[in-house]
C-alpha cells in the first residue's frame, strides 16, 4: 500500500512542476490591458515575466508559466480567447 501512495505523490508533484516557457504577442485592445494579471489570478499558475516590450498598441512578451500542466493548458487558452498569439519558446542548446 505504500508504494502506491508513495508513486501517486510523485506523479502528483511531477504533474504541479510543469513549467513552460511562450512568447505571448499581443496587439490591439489587449495591449493594455492587465492580461497576465489577470490570468494569475483566475488559474493556479505562477508567472515569471523574462522579457517585455510593449506599446500602446503591441507587444511581445517572453513568459514562463509553472503550474499543473492542464492548468497552465487552461490558461494560455484563456490568453488565446483574450486575443493574445502564444507560442512555445524554443529552448537552444546554449541554455538547455
Amino acid at each position: 500500500m505504500r508504494s502506491v501512495s508513495c508513486r501517486r505523490l510523485r506523479e502528483a508533484e511531477a504533474m504541479a512542476a510543469f513549467t513552460g516557457r511562450y512568447w505571448l504577442n499581443f496587439s490591439g485592445p489587449s495591449a493594455t490591458e492587465p492580461l497576465v494579471h489577470d490570468m494569475s489570478k483566475q488559474f493556479d499558475v505562477v508567472f515569471n515575466i523574462r522579457q517585455a516590450t510593449i506599446h500602446a498598441t503591441g507587444g511581445i512578451m517572453a513568459i514562463e508559466l509553472s503550474g499543473e500542466r492542464k492548468t497552465v493548458k487552461d490558461a494560455i487558452g484563456w490568453l488565446e480567447g483574450k486575443g493574445v498569439a502564444v507560442e512555445p519558446v524554443e529552448i537552444n542548446t546554449i541554455e538547455g
